[in-house]
């Protein structure tokens, strides 16, 4: 999963979509204190596998204890009693199947969103990577960037997050209008779904895309907004389309629709969105994501944004600087920084989707070896302090 943000190099701040607001900023996060280490990968992992690679997320079980996902394709989580006191569960949730059949949607998969109403019954969102350069005759390269082909698929547990299961047949919530071996020469599909986060009978995320050229149907590459009223039933979702939430990306394999449908990139974001929470006492929306310094972004490293509506966002502020798993490893002597994410250890919501005025940054540093981005990875935390104006 490392490599694949990578391709977030392709991504730009896309005219096309919903534009940033203007000044005065709606909110200020500032970092109030050093980061702790949760998971330490070459202490804490089970096994070779056990590297955090995708943001933390969290949600309460039906006895009140804590599950956090954030692992890589051997899915496990953190699980304690509090957000201060998680430790790895050795046993998967839900594993890769590597499987060669497109159709399955079972090669390679992350839990990279959940949601649950009780604590029993977990709604997850999987970011599936099909890498058909690792299976042969499946794609004309054997260069990974060439043959990967994303999905988003729908993955649901009955036991409070401790065993995943995919439908049978699988359930695509957001895929490519065609086949893998389809344009095949760059990254393809969507990926990487930010946490899922509700709004009174509304269940909301955001989910990235590389977008693709059909004609009457072109998509513009960037992040997307989907919204359900029942992450049970992940056939329900769509994406906003600029007039509606009325767009619905189902399986290729299944039945291809007659014309694809299109959703309309949200600014200001430039990459996958970390996270999303809303703050509690003003109702307004709070993002984090990382981003590669460029003409938006005057430095690398995690940024936030506020909105009122999740259409329109103000303009990104730095919250960390760093260089990112989007920026040259060469010159990174001092690491990467990942996969932000935001946590309030006192939110109301059972998922972890609101927020007071303190909250924490979750994120992973990885060390680097010459220019080689290595699995040698930590999980931390920064405590933050968060204003909103009216």
């Amino acid at each position: 999963m490392t490599r694949r943000f990578l391709t977030a190099l392709l991504l730009s701040v896309f005219a096309g979509g919903v534009r940033a607001g203007t000044e005065p900023p709606l909110s200020a996060l500032t970092l109030v204190g050093p980061p702790s280490v949760v998971f330490k990968a070459g202490r804490d992992a089970c096994d070779g596998a056990d590297v955090p690679d995708a943001s933390a997320r969290a949600f309460r079980d039906a006895s009140g204890a804590i599950a956090l996902y954030g692992m890589h394709y051997r899915n496990r989580a953190l699980r304690g009693p509090s957000l201060d006191t998680l430790k790895l569960d050795c046993a998967v949730v839900l594993d890769s199947g590597e499987k060669s059949d497109p159709a399955h949607y079972d090669d390679r998969s992350w839990i990279t969103a959940t949601w649950t109403e009780d604590g029993a019954a977990v709604a997850a969102l999987l970011h599936h990577e099909y890498q058909a350069n690792e299976h042969p005759g499946r794609c004309r390269s054997t260069v990974y960037m060439e043959c990967w082909y994303n999905t988003v698929v729908a993955a649901a547990s009955r036991d409070g997050g401790r065993l995943f299961t995919r439908a049978t047949p699988p359930v695509v919530v957001a895929g490519a209008p065609f086949r893998q071996e389809v344009g095949q020469g760059r990254h393809r599909g969507f990926f990487n779904p930010s946490n899922i986060f509700g709004d009174g009978r509304w269940r909301y995320m955001f989910a990235s895309t590389t977008g693709w050229t059909i004609p009457g149907s072109d998509q513009s590459a960037g992040v997307c907004l989907f919204r359900t009223d029942d992450p049970a039933d992940p056939t329900r979702w769509r994406a906003w389309t600029g007039t509606g939430f009325t767009a619905a990306f189902p399986d290729p394999y299944a039945k291809p629709a007659p014309k694809p449908a299109t959703c309309r990139p949200i600014a200001p974001f430039p990459t996958p969105v970390g996270a999303i929470v809303r703050h509690r006492g003003s109702g307004a929306w709070i993002a984090v994501f990382m981003a590669k310094a460029a003409e938006a972004f005057p430095q690398s490293g995690f940024y936030w944004t506020s909105s009122r509506d999740l259409l329109t966002w103000d303009t990104p502020r730095l919250l960390l600087a760093g260089p990112t798993l989007y920026d040259d490893p060469c010159g990174a002597t001092g690491g990467l920084i990942a996969y932000p994410s935001l946590l309030d250890p006192a939110a109301t919501g059972r998922n972890f989707d609101d927020t007071g005025d303190r909250a924490v940054l979750t994120y992973v540093t990885l060390r680097v070896n010459g220019c080689t981005v290595t699995s040698d990875r930590d999980l931390v935390r920064r405590p933050l302090a968060i204003k909103v104006w009216p």
